[in-house]
């Protein structure tokens, strides 16, 4: 017998949905679309429970899509067109929501081998976040942290920003920046921060050791003490006029640079 098709906006399902859309909260995170509740199957992920419009499953790839669901064992329901839409942020819903678990990273797995670390303070444009984590994983990054004042990287516009990557690329969460440096330094991390007025250009920097790339939020940057605190401070040169870079496009330059001295 198909599941009932849900077409009040007051369903406790509905609700559900809407209350995670509204505030991230718990180990939960709302995801929409087929890309990323298949980039969240594809890394392992626990779907708690998706919720699909009658035309998400008309398309080969939604019916794929639907019955990987199934076959995990998700509650699949059924909701009206216009129900689903008033619970996505998309301007056009692709007909499909999902409920997952957040992962849990260990920090020991950053730091195996000769780590390639992002630590990101006090970015709170949650886009920013995503693209953050998807260029270190595309760059080859073992690890990410995100301290304090850092958007949640399983908000929607921060997962559509990561394309999948905050489910793959281990990162830790709300941790102290000071703190972090003291013990990545224990472990015989290197701190290499970004800023404009960093005595060194980016790539005249050894990333083939050890190392933590440092980058601030999109006004201010990085605060004095944290910049001291780092062992060595790089500017990426611009042309004249320009004052800054977009804090993803920053750390994107400094981890693919990293990434070019590791392949050589």
């Amino acid at each position: 017998m198909p599941a009932p098709l849900i077409r009040s906006r007051s369903n406790a399902v509905v609700r559900r949905f809407r209350a995670l859309k509204e505030q991230a909260a718990g180990d939960l995170a709302l995801l929409e679309g087929t890309k990323l509740v298949e980039e969240a199957l594809a890394a392992g992920a626990t779907v708690a429970e998706a919720a699909a419009s009658p035309r998400a499953g008309r398309t080969p790839r939604g019916r794929a899509l639907l019955d990987a669901l199934h076959e995990r064992g998700v509650p699949v329901r059924l909701m009206d067109e216009d129900v689903l839409a008033s619970v996505s942020e998309a301007e056009t819903s692709q007909g499909l929501l999902a409920l997952a678990r957040r992962p849990a990273f260990a920090e020991e797995a950053m730091l195996a081998g000769r780590p390639l670390l992002l630590v990101a303070v006090g970015v709170q444009n949650p886009g920013n976040v995503g693209a953050l984590l998807r260029a270190a994983e595309a760059a080859g990054a073992t690890g990410a942290y995100l301290a304090e004042g850092c958007a949640d990287p399983f908000s929607w516009k921060a997962l559509r920003g990561s394309m999948g990557s905050a489910f793959r690329l281990p990162h830790l969460r709300r941790v102290g920046a000071r703190e972090t440096m003291k013990r990545l330094a224990g472990r015989g991390v290197v701190a290499v921060a970004a800023t404009s007025s960093g005595e060194l250009p980016y790539d005249e920097v050894d990333l083939t050791r050890p190392v933590a790339l440092v980058v601030g939020n999109e006004g201010a940057g990085l605060d004095p003490e944290l910049l001291a605190a780092a062992s060595t401070r790089v500017a990426i040169p611009m042309k004249r006029g320009v004052e800054s870079l977009n804090v993803a496009v920053a750390a994107g330059v400094l981890l693919f640079e990293a990434a070019r001295q590791r392949r050589r």
